[in-house]
């Protein structure tokens, strides 16, 4: 089996962790996970999203957080957009790193931003012009990678060809997402690996939600399949508004806990995600799905009581 020496965790929990959250942090709050994050030594965030604030009312401050963040070193801040305007949003607050976002599934895009995944690719010629001409640099999640909730399959040639048609027009980082945890290891691995081999020279990028309890072996999959970027949300939050039970993201604090168990470095400290997924517990006023942060680190030692 092949492990790697190290792996990157991006953190997405301020745009999709808290995208389907009804406490709606201020862009203070958010800074203070922000800054836990960065204490940790995350070194790529998503902050944020540029969508209609009557869409995704938890992300109407993100401008404001970016405000609070752009001036954080060699940490990657990276915003969503949906579109044109969004990518126009962005680069009026003076953002260097956009992702923008659309489906495998035909259903899915018209739910989701209400156009053909077809439509969605010719319109991204103009976000990518957009960019290059502002200097941005972009990247694309191809959601519904995985499997569709009202499509159910989504064929691997399809995916062959989507991402075909987006490194032809040009792409910093591909993402392929598991939108509603449908996804399992050996889909993983014959996927990913496939389109590894047939696009050597692309960058790629995975993001997988842990609505039924996969998104482990699956990053594991996604490893060995020759990927080793990965999309996490603290605490283990959010979903997609869009996608009936698109319930959790793998959780971040997980995701290092184990790869530091197998010996593959993160440089993320993990003590400090934990006090900062703590915070966010907080912040947000329930408990998270995190098991680390419930059961703590699995080489905690515990005093034996004495009878």
């Amino acid at each position: 089996m092949y492990w790697p020496e190290t792996v990157t965790i991006n953190d997405v929990g301020l745009r999709d962790g808290l995208q389907l959250e009804s406490t709606i942090l201020t862009a203070e709050q958010k800074k203070l996970i922000a800054d836990g994050l960065i204490k940790a030594n995350v070194k790529t965030i998503e902050f944020g999203s540029f969508v209609h604030p009557k869409l995704v009312p938890q992300m109407a401050n993100s401008g404001e957080v970016f405000e609070l963040l752009k001036n954080q070193g060699d940490v990657k801040l990276i915003a969503l957009i949906p579109n044109l305007k969004g990518a126009q949003n962005a680069a009026s607050k003076g953002i260097k790193q956009v992702n923008t976002v659309f489906s495998a599934s035909n259903t899915h895009n018209l739910q989701n931003i209400k156009q053909t995944t077809q439509t969605s690719i010719e319109n991204y010629k103009q976000i990518k012009e957009f960019c290059d001409e502002h200097h941005m640099k972009l990247d694309v999640s191809l959601a519904t990678s995985f499997g569709c909730p009202f499509e159910g399959e989504i064929s691997e040639s399809r995916i062959h060809s989507i991402i075909g048609q987006i490194t032809q027009i040009g792409v910093d980082t591909i993402t392929l997402a598991d939108t509603t945890g449908m996804a399992n290891p050996k889909q993983v691995y014959e996927l990913v690996n496939g389109v590894v081999a047939q696009f050597p020279d692309q960058k790629f990028n995975l993001h997988f939600h842990n609505t039924r309890d996969m998104g482990l072996p699956n990053i594991l999959a996604g490893i060995q399949a020759g990927v080793s970027s990965f999309d996490a949300a603290l605490g283990g939050l959010g979903g997609c508004p869009f996608a009936p039970g698109a319930t959790g993201n793998v959780c971040t604090e997980d995701v290092v806990h184990m790869l530091h168990n197998m010996g593959i470095d993160t440089g993320i400290d993990l003590d400090q995600l934990l006090k900062t997924s703590a915070l966010l517990q907080d912040l947000v006023g329930h408990e998270l799905p995190s098991s680390v942060l419930k059961a703590g680190k699995s080489n905690r030692k515990y005093e034996v009581p004495v009878s």
